[in-house]
C-alpha cells in the first residue's frame, strides 16, 4: 500500500456550491480511500456514486446516503497519478464538497509531494479481457495491452478548437494534471441561478466562449485534456488503478455518467480475474 508520509490539513472552496471546507487527509494502514463526515464514513468506490449531473456525488449508500462527498474526481485523479491506494479524509467544517484549489489535479500532487509518501503502490493484475460501453453517440473501450496503459479521448463540443477533437495521455502527465475544468460561459448564468457553479473563478474554470475562451489555456486543448484527468478519477472509484492496468483506454464523447458506467462493468471484469 502506498499514503502519505504525515497529516496534511487543506482548506479552500467547492466548485458547485462555494462553501468554505477544511480537510484533514491522514495516513492509513488501511487499504482504500475513505471519507469521514458528520460522524459517519463514505467510502471511495464505485458502488457509492450517487450522482454525476454536475459533479462526482458519493455518498454511504449502505446506510441511506444520508452522507455525501461531492467533486472527488480531481482528488481522486491525483490519488491515481500518484499511486496512492490508502488515505483517510476528515471533514472539518460543515463543507460536504472537495475543494476546487485550480480547477487541476495540480494542487492536490504538489500538497502530496510536500508531504511525501510511505509505502509502495500495489501491483495490480493487468487486464485480461475486453471491456466496452456504448450508449448513444458516447463509447468507451479497454482493450488489453503488453504496454502501460494508454489514453486516448474525443470531445466534440460547439467550439471550433473542440469539435471532434481527439487528445491522448502521453509521457508529458504534467498536462493532464494541470487541465482545469471548463463549461460556456453562456450556461454560468443558468447554472448559478439553479444553485450551481457558484465557485467559478477565471482561476479555476475555462469558460468556452463562441470562439475563444476566457483565459489563456495552459496547454493547446487544455479541455479536452481534463477530460482525461476526469476519467483516471473516475475509474480509480473501481478500486484499480487504471494506469496500472497495462489497457488502451478509447473514449468518444463521454462525460462522468458514462465513466461511471464503464467503470462498473470493469470493476466486475476485474474482479472475476
Amino acid at each position: 500500500m502506498k499514503t502519505l508520509k504525515s497529516n496534511l490539513i487543506l482548506n479552500g472552496a467547492g466548485l458547485m456550491f462555494a462553501a468554505p471546507v477544511e480537510i484533514t487527509i491522514k495516513p492509513s494502514e488501511k487499504k482504500g480511500i475513505r471519507f469521514f463526515i458528520q460522524d459517519g464514513m463514505v467510502e471511495a468506490k464505485v458502488e457509492n456514486v450517487v450522482s454525476t449531473e454536475h459533479c462526482v456525488i458519493l455518498a454511504d449508500v449502505e446506510n441511506g446516503a444520508k452522507r455525501k462527498i461531492a467533486l472527488v474526481e480531481h482528488f481522486m485523479a491525483a490519488c491515481a497519478i500518484k499511486g496512492i491506494d490508502a488515505l483517510d479524509i476528515y471533514f472539518n467544517s460543515q463543507g460536504f464538497e472537495m475543494p476546487i484549489f485550480d480547477g487541476s489535479a495540480k494542487v492536490w500532487i504538489e500538497e502530496f509531494d510536500k508531504i511525501g509518501y510511505s509505502g509502495e503502490s500495489e501491483t495490480v493484475v493487468p487486464l485480461n479481457n475486453v471491456v466496452t460501453f456504448q450508449k448513444n453517440n458516447s463509447s468507451i473501450i479497454i482493450i488489453p495491452s503488453k504496454e502501460e496503459t494508454t489514453i486516448t479521448y474525443m470531445v466534440n463540443f460547439n467550439h471550433p478548437d473542440l469539435r471532434q477533437r481527439w487528445v491522448s495521455l502521453n509521457k508529458n502527465i504534467n498536462e493532464i494534471i494541470e487541465a482545469r475544468t471548463f463549461g460556456y460561459l453562456k450556461d454560468l448564468e443558468k447554472f448559478q441561478a439553479a444553485g450551481y457553479s457558484k465557485g467559478v473563478t477565471i482561476e479555476n474554470t475555462v469558460g468556452l466562449t463562441d470562439d475563444g475562451y476566457t483565459t489563456t489555456l495552459r496547454s493547446e486543448f487544455e479541455p479536452a485534456k481534463h477530460k482525461i484527468l476526469d476519467i483516471i478519477g473516475d475509474l480509480y472509484l473501481t478500486g484499480y488503478n487504471p494506469l496500472k492496468l497495462k489497457a488502451n483506454i478509447i473514449v468518444k464523447e463521454a462525460g462522468h455518467a458514462y465513466h461511471i458506467e464503464c467503470a462498473k462493468a470493469l470493476k466486475k471484469t476485474l474482479d472475476k480475474q
